[in-house]
């Protein structure tokens, strides 16, 4: 048995997992979609993994694994579902399993790891030889380990071996991930940043389902067999590591991360499963959650078409996102596929129509709430306020970068007069924003939100306060300023949200308002309690919550590096936002479509562009906040241009890269 010092009670307080687990038995059809055409327009089944792993959570017993003498397969603290694994304190004893690989590929292998005392060891092992290993602290509470980038050829064995320390070792829930497409690199004058992102990058890569995996499904805090087993799809963990799926909310916010790891196609695959269950019969919702298959909705969010978690940011969300992501992939399908294309469709129309009409708006439409929570439709991202919510900050914040997205998205596909309609769509929303459902306040005094029956709201709403400047729908100006000022004071004070991945929202609030200190101060609080327990104990710690690592990575590169990707276009834009301190920041390995390129910022004023490898030149827009009267492009002065993008004026050059070349640009 385990000599684990933590009792059953307390094992039942802990998180309970999710991994790929060997299970007979179909999909719930109880989660299935609502309608044929839902159903016929997601992703095709995934072939065979090509690497599986036997009874990866113990729930089989022994089977798949050999133990030596003084280890086994417990009840007593499993992570997740029933069982575990054990080794006793002392030397020489091992769990471990071997398997051989069809395909030729690299793999992250991670397993949640708790101990009794230090020095045990979770090593891979390939064709005999260690390939990766982590040599284990002391740590009661289950924490996810991973091994990277394992690399192996069709025929090779690897072994998984977990083995003994100081005292005893708990393990359980193996998982496989395809390594990511991108191997993003960053050094730096600062050794924080450098050390914040190869955490990110590896933590974030640990939770890429490998496609064709059979696992289970609609496994939740209160399910944790879940009800039978699927095929898994191109996916990664977004939300609750207690569950077998992924959230709109978590996965709009991921998406950058996943972007810069080139998670291309779990990004479209993703997005598209929300895309097809946004029907008429859920009046243009998208599901709220969806398991790993891509096909059925997670359980524990979705009871029937009118009875499901929905929350009406979510919707815009989805629309900007996909923008975003065609932007990163350069990917036609995002604005061919007729799935996809319906849902922006409907979602900056008929969705807004449909839920307008609590509150009168005059001759502007502003999608609402019910006002009787989340599985009747919520108006904002703010669970816990208890205030029945028409209208919210960040619902109509989103909904304003929707109709943008909307515009970008028509433009793309050849449709000026749709293009133009959507930019008008999104002026009059900005402007009534503005000049009337904000109010007159400022800071404290802002409106954040409209009651269903009419009263405003001011004060401190925590999403429904800081997405309004996020979303960029505030007029730049003195009092946007202040009231970026009062986030910043509530956030660092009373009002901080008790949740991390709330909190990771506040570095993209500030980067985009370019308060470049405060996003980073941001960033490093987010970094810094991510071995905290998070304030959901079947959570695990803070930084096992899959939103921290993402966003670190997102963050780090659309805002300290201030790159706007546009792949189809062959266009980058850039803009040095480094904080105070850090003299320069370079990355490498940034994708772009099929471009690679490594990008690095000296200052304020200085930075040099890489084209490593692609198949076509790319159009640089090195941008320098501010009026500068020269301009050097490879030590050659050139003429400059300025202009002033949300209040801000820059100066910028734009010279074409091609594919092995290295330009380097300097202002003043």
């Amino acid at each position: 048995m385990p000599r684990s010092r933590v009792s059953l009670l307390s094992a039942l307080a802990l998180l309970v997992p999710l991994t790929p687990l060997v299970l007979g038995g179909q999909a719930s059809a109880a989660a299935a979609p609502d309608t044929a055409a839902g159903q016929a327009a997601l992703a095709a089944p995934a072939a065979p993994a090509p690497l599986t792993v036997i009874n990866p959570g113990f729930e089989q017993s022994r089977t798949g694994w050999q133990f030596t003498s003084g280890t086994g397969v417990a009840t007593n603290y499993p992570h997740g579902a029933a069982r575990l694994a054990y080794l006793d304190g002392g030397p020489g004893m091992k769990v471990s399993q071997t398997v051989r690989a069809t395909g030729r590929g690299a793999y992250d292998i991670s397993a949640w790891i708790a101990t009794g005392g230090p020095n045990g060891r979770y090593v891979a092992r390939v064709n005999g030889a260690v390939a990766a290993a982590q040599t284990l602290p002391s740590a009661s509470n289950y924490r996810r380990y991973t091994l990277s980038r394992i690399a192996l050829a069709p025929g090779d064995t690897l072994e998984i071996a977990f083995e003994s320390g100081d005292g005893w070792v708990n393990a359980d829930d193996v998982m496989l991930s395809p390594a990511s497409p991108a191997d993003p690199r960053v050094s730096s004058s600062d050794p924080k940043i450098v050390e914040m992102f190869d955490w990110s990058k590896r933590k974030a890569n640990s939770w890429v389902q490998l496609p064709g995996t059979r696992g289970p499904l609609n496994v939740d805090e209160g399910h944790t067999a879940g009800s039978g087993a699927g095929t898994y799809a191109a996916s990664y963990w977004a939300g609750y590591a207690n569950r077998s799926g992924y959230y709109s909310r978590d996965m709009a916010h991921q998406l950058a991360g996943a972007g810069v790891l080139g998670l291309h196609a779990e990004n479209k695959a993703m997005l598209r499963s929300f895309a097809a269950s946004a029907t008429a019969a859920h009046k243009y919702y998208p599901a709220w959650a969806f398991n790993f298959d891509a096909s059925t909705y997670l359980s524990i969010d979705y009871k029937s078409p009118t009875n499901f978690v929905r929350e009406v940011p979510a919707t815009f969300e989805l629309v900007q996102k996909s923008e975003e992501a065609y932007r990163w992939s350069g990917d036609r399908s995002y604005i061919d596929d007729p799935a996809l294309w319906d849902f922006y469709r409907h979602s900056t129309d008929e969705f807004v129509t449909l839920h307008d009409g609590l509150k009168d708006n005059g001759a502007v439409k502003v999608a609402e709430g019910t006002g009787k929570g989340i599985f009747q439709g919520t108006a904002s991202y703010n669970e816990q306020s208890g205030e029945p919510l028409a209208e919210a900050g960040d619902a109509i914040g989103s909904q304003y970068q929707a109709y943008l997205a909307m515009a970008s998205l028509a433009r793309s596909k050849g449709d000026r007069t749709l293009a133009d309609r959507y930019e008008a769509k999104a002026r009059d929303l900005k402007t009534y924003f503005n000049s009337t459902w904000s109010g007159t306040g400022s800071g404290a005094g802002m409106v954040r939100g409209y009651t269903t029956d009419g009263r405003a709201l001011t004060g401190w709403g925590k999403e429904n306060s800081w997405f309004m400047p996020m979303k960029q729908i505030v007029e730049p100006g003195a009092r946007r300023e202040a009231y970026l000022d009062y986030i910043d004071q509530q956030a660092s004070g009373p009002g901080r949200p008790t949740n991390i991945e709330a909190l990771t929202y506040l570095p993209d609030t500030f980067f985009r308002n370019d308060r470049n200190d405060t996003a980073w101060k941001w960033m490093k609080d987010v970094y810094d309690h991510k071995d905290i327990q998070h304030v959901n104990t079947k959570q695990g710690t803070n930084g096992d919550y899959p939103e921290v690592s993402f966003t670190l990575l997102g963050q780090t590169v659309e805002g300290l590096m201030g790159v706007v990707p546009d792949a189809p276009a062959h266009t980058l834009s850039t803009q040095s936002r480094l904080p105070s301190g850090m003299d320069w920041l370079r990355i490498d390995d940034l994708r772009v479509g099929d471009s690679a390129f490594s990008l690095r910022h000296d200052g304020a004023a200085k930075s040099s562009l890489t084209h490593s490898s692609g198949s076509a030149p790319y159009t640089w827009e090195a941008r320098f906040p501010g009026t500068y009267a020269t301009v050097t492009v490879d030590g050659v002065a050139a003429p400059a241009r300025t202009k002033v993008v949300d209040g801000v004026t820059y100066t910028y050059v734009t010279p074409v890269v091609a594919p092995g070349s290295t330009v380097t640009v300097q202002a003043g």
